[in-house]
């Protein structure tokens, strides 16, 4: 096992938003907040970069579901993860969504998976009602 503080840490996951009846203002709006990060040469842990925006369009009216995609590596993140997931949850608070999924893989302490959660159907852009539960799996070997 690598104990270098400098290990190569990978942090992905998504964001899913079911909007029925207003999903083309949520899309635009969660497109909007993205947009509004600031760019990864500005040293930002959570930065626009790492954000996959999805197209505003919907092409079945059936699929619902908006999935953002997310993903980026670095140098020891473990050592800075409060500030990441204070920056990560002050996105979520700008947006529409339903559930997050964020993956902290590192060299050090295995796998994180943490689970963001709102007390209603879903959450609206300034409530402050995030819920987050972690797992941990620790690699075997």
């Amino acid at each position: 096992m690598n104990t270098d503080v400098r290990s190569e840490s990978v942090v992905y996951g998504c964001i899913k938003n079911i909007a029925a009846e207003e999903v083309a203002y949520h899309r635009r709006h969660n497109r909007d907040a993205m947009e509004k990060l600031p760019s990864a040469e500005s040293w930002s842990l959570v930065n626009r970069e790492m954000f996959s925006v999805p197209e505003q369009q919907v092409t079945d009216a059936s699929l619902m579901t908006e999935v953002m995609h997310f993903g980026a590596s670095y140098q020891g993140v473990e050592h800075e993860w409060n500030y990441w997931l204070e920056q990560f949850e002050s996105l979520l608070r700008k947006m529409y969504w339903v559930s997050a999924t964020v993956h902290l893989e590192t060299e050090m302490s295995g796998l994180h998976s943490f689970v963001f959660a709102t007390d209603g159907a879903a959450h609206e852009p300034d409530q402050s009602d995030i819920q987050i539960r972690c797992e941990w799996v620790k690699d075997a070997g």
